[in-house]
């Protein structure tokens, strides 16, 4: 399976994902800002599979963490979350490089779904 970085401020949703990709056997990292996301990321960035990130966030916006994990590593998966839709479309130019984009409220079972598209 695939290591997936989780980045998240809302620690219930962090955690409620983070278990359930684990469960599907996923090897996972968290981080609850984008800051500390990024510097899981440079720290070895071939050793992260996807990036799954909150938009919204302290510190570093989701976007923004995407775009420069995807400078550190070219095959990075991306799939941002938000909860407006709005927001989404600043990532226009990652949509165009493969980022999946969801908007809030999304079930567990479609964030897994796009997981699997992204690594199978």
């Amino acid at each position: 399976m695939s290591t997936i970085l989780v980045a998240e401020d809302n620690g219930a949703e962090r955690g409620l994902l983070v278990r359930a990709l684990q469960s599907d056997g996923h090897s996972v990292i968290e981080a609850e800002n984008g800051q500390i996301a990024l510097q899981q990321l440079l720290a070895n960035p071939a050793a992260v599979a996807v990036l799954v990130s909150d938009v919204e966030m302290p510190e570093l916006d989701g976007i923004e963490l995407a775009r420069r994990g995807l400078a550190a590593n070219a095959g990075l998966k991306i799939i941002l979350i938000s909860g407006h839709a709005s927001v989404l479309e600043r990532a226009g130019d990652l949509v165009a490089k493969g980022a999946r984009t969801l908007v809030k409220p999304v079930a567990l079972q479609k964030v897994r779904a796009e997981i699997k598209a992204l690594t199978s």
